[in-house]
């Protein structure tokens, strides 16, 4: 079982226990995560479920693949460490990601 910390813009954390399998946008609805809406339900059709990945942790997450990076552009804070949270399979190889959830969202 992973382990997550998703930060808000105000400092504020929250750490969790996932399931593998899990998306890290579900594993956030699942445990009411502020910040996280997934107006889509993790169809990638959205950015409400907007996040950025600690830097330590950017490669063991991947790239943005193309329909993430669509809908990322039309994000006001897009970063290059921004990732949609739908996109992202939690397994025990993310044990103890780290992701800050933008000010907008909030």
């Amino acid at each position: 079982m992973p382990k997550i910390t998703y930060i808000e813009h105000n400092g504020t954390e929250h750490q969790i226990e996932a399931e593998n399998g899990d998306t890290l946008m579900s594993a956030a609805l699942d445990n009411m995560v502020p910040g996280i809406d997934a107006d889509c339900g993790g169809a990638c059709s959205c950015a409400t479920c907007h996040v950025y990945i600690d830097s330590a942790w950017r490669e063991a997450v991947g790239a943005r693949t193309e329909s993430e990076e669509e809908m990322l552009s039309m994000s006001p804070d897009c970063r290059e460490n921004s990732r949609l949270a739908c996109q992202i399979e939690l397994s025990d190889a993310l044990d103890g990601l780290v992701v800050t959830i933008p000010e907008f969202q909030m």
